[in-house]
């Protein structure tokens, strides 16, 4: 299984609130009304000079186990990130209560390039990864409109969904995982943003032909919270990996927490 990658998953995994599902009216809107206009929020142009700009800390904890259930690997990163002009920078600052080493600085710019080229991404590092759903991401998906619910005082349409039958193309190594998954989405009654989301893992999936490895579980939670300002940001998510590694079977868990959330006056 290949490390550090997987973790990343998660967050496209987990940004999905679009596609051609089931019609199950809530009040006046249908699973295929909420999916569309998810969708259409996340495609909109935004007015990026109009954006405030925020900075925050993110708290991100990863432990690997060994095949007795002992943790052999314990590692806390702390991150500054930086929201500007519609744009996401981060900035490695602390690992294991630690300044970062040039090594570790370097490890973390070469696991942002290998994600964007898993993922098959062409934009750069600095643009916003928050809600990037698009029309092609979304549509590997089928939608159930399950009723709604209330997230943070605020109204929000629950919605489950899978795996289109037959499965859609791969062309990317995320597309064989996206081929697996299903869950649950909330997405906020008001702006159409995704609120909640919680993602599982059918079957296995080899990565590479399974030379590198497979990942046989995958449990994935994201929680994302509005700014008074009408911005929204990732601030929770916990993740339980299982799978292969080589030939040495693995079990990863995840957390990371967004916090201290403040305005800044943009740079010239």
């Amino acid at each position: 299984m290949v490390k550090s990658p997987l973790f990343r998953f998660g967050l496209v995994v987990l940004l999905l609130g679009g596609g051609i599902g089931t019609s199950i009216s809530a009040g006046s809107l249908s699973a295929d009304q909420v999916i569309a206009k998810a969708v259409a929020r996340a495609q909109k142009p935004q007015n990026k000079a109009g954006l405030p700009a925020y900075t925050y800390t993110k708290v991100t904890l990863t432990e690997e186990f060994d095949a007795t259930g002992n943790v052999k690997e314990r590692k806390e990163k702390v991150f500054q990130v930086f929201f500007e002009l519609g744009a996401t920078r981060v900035k490695l600052i602390e690992v294991n209560g630690r300044s970062p080493g040039e090594a570790e600085l370097k490890k973390q710019a070469e696991n942002e390039k290998h994600l964007q080229k898993m993922v098959g991404e062409s934009k750069s590092q600095s643009e916003s990864r928050d809600n990037p759903l698009t029309p092609e991401l979304v549509a590997r998906f089928d939608f159930k409109l399950l009723g709604e619910t209330e997230i943070n005082g605020r109204r929000a349409y629950q919605i489950a969904f899978q795996p289109k039958n037959p499965e859609p193309p791969v062309h990317h190594i995320v597309d064989r995982l996206l081929n697996r998954i299903s869950g649950k989405v909330c997405i906020d009654a008001e702006e159409f943003e995704i609120a909640r989301a919680e993602v599982f893992l059918g079957s296995e999936v080899n990565l590479l032909g399974g030379v590198v490895g497979s990942l046989k579980k995958l449990a994935y939670t994201m929680t994302r919270t509005r700014m008074g300002d009408g911005i929204w940001f990732n601030t929770f998510s916990s993740g339980d990996f299982e799978g292969r590694k080589l030939l040495d079977s693995t079990r990863i868990k995840t957390k990371s927490q967004s916090i201290n959330f403040r305005p800044v006056r943009l740079t010239s």
